[in-house]
């Protein structure tokens, strides 16, 4: 399983930045290191003994570097500039590699090879890893040196392996939260379709009656049953592309905006709701609650310093577009908003052909923005 980064919640910039980060202080920290080894070098054996260690150190750490390029091939060919390293310092008596330069880039190398290829592979570099850490033992001139590079091993398949299994948690958690959106959506697609089909069963048998009688007008229910059967075909076809399974019950209607608006435990909310909502589709209404609702668990577990929150649902152009902003200062990557009820919200509103954008407003706060498009038949409003 790959188990690369997704960058469906990551805080805008925050995640570049930490790479970014975490670059310089690879890149500083390889220089440091190579300095100070080849002065150990000159100093114990003299001559031009460092050159070599440092120039096979340096050429891994590079790869090291540009391992987000192909984690694979840069580790394997830090692996194989490692292991040319080995035998030529072997055959023409020179200090024991790998050294600690070469250590930190096969470490970091390894590392993200475990944590971002797939199984096989990533088992294959971390097999090469402790092959080219083993292979530094037989003649070495320095134990210290082999311990260094048994640990730079141990501690790369260590973390690698950490993160690996963080990430797949994270893939795992996420996957729940759509599977639950689905569920929730196939109990709503039941009262949907029961809605619509109600009404053409009465419809239809209206029209049986007064097709005996031959009297009453019969072009009319005709009419309303065309109306209804579109009405439920639209839905059905809106809704059930995202479903994979059967729901195990079926809930009530969802709860009125207003009564989650006024039971909310949190900044005062305005709230704005246009008149020709009672004609929406229930799947459009139901969708709406939604994205109201979980903006709203949103701002009271990550907005405690906002003041007001504001909830504009409009219909125009064909469709309904609904803002939940707050007015909070800026949050800290680390404290960000990004969670896995986007993640619901966001399987929610595209099964509705609709889009969503999250994200810190320019004058600040925080808003959430979806557009839902309206393209069923109008409902009739008896």
């Amino acid at each position: 399983m790959n188990v690369r980064n997704r960058p469906e919640l990551a805080w805008p910039g925050g995640r570049r930045a930490a790479a970014v980060t975490a670059q310089a202080a690879l890149a500083v920290a390889a220089v440091a290191v190579l300095v100070f080894w080849a002065g150990l070098i000159a100093g114990s054996w003299g001559g031009g003994y460092w050159v070599f260690d440092c120039a096979a150190g340096a050429a891994v750490c590079a790869l090291a570097l540009a391992r987000r390029l192909a984690p694979m091939w840069t580790a394997v060919g830090g692996l194989a500039v490692a292991a040319v390293a080995v035998l030529v310092a072997a055959w023409a008596g020179l200090p024991n590699e790998p050294g600690p330069a070469m250590a930190l880039g096969l470490s970091v190398l390894v590392g993200s090879a475990v944590r971002t290829l797939p199984a096989w592979p990533a088992c294959a570099v971390a097999a090469g890893g402790l092959a080219v850490a083993a292979a530094s033992v037989p003649g070495a001139h320095s134990g210290a040196v082999v311990g260094l590079n048994l640990a730079g091993w141990l501690a790369a398949l260590g973390v690698g392996g950490g993160l690996r299994l963080l990430a797949a948690s994270s893939l795992s958690a996420a996957e729940r939260v759509r599977h639950d959106e689905r569920r929730r959506l196939a109990r709503e697609l039941h009262d949907v379709a029961a809605h619509h089909l109600t009404g053409i069963v009465l419809q239809a048998q209206a029209a049986r009656l007064l097709a005996r009688r031959g009297s009453g007008p019969l072009e009319e229910s005709l009419e309303d049953i065309e109306d209804a059967g579109a009405g439920a075909l639209a839905a059905l076809r809106r809704v059930v592309g995202l479903l994979r399974e059967a729901a195990d019950d079926v809930p009530g209607p969802p709860g009125r905006l207003t009564d989650l608006v006024g039971g909310f435990d949190g900044p005062p909310v305005t709230l704005r709701v246009p008149g020709e909502a009672e004609s929406w589709p229930p799947e459009v209404t139901s969708t709406v609650y939604r994205i109201v609702q979980e903006s709203l668990t949103n701002v009271a577990r990550h907005a405690t310093r906002a003041r007001a929150v504001t909830v504009e649902i409009t219909g125009r152009d064909g469709a309904v577009v609904v803002e939940v902003a707050d007015d909070a200062p800026p949050a800290p990557p680390s404290r960000s908003r990004g969670g896995y009820g986007l993640i619901g919200m966001r399987e929610r509103v595209e099964a509705l052909d609709g889009t969503l954008r999250a994200g810190p407003r320019p004058e600040g706060g925080w808003s959430v923005h979806a557009t839902l498009p309206l393209t069923g038949p109008p409902r009739r409003r008896r």
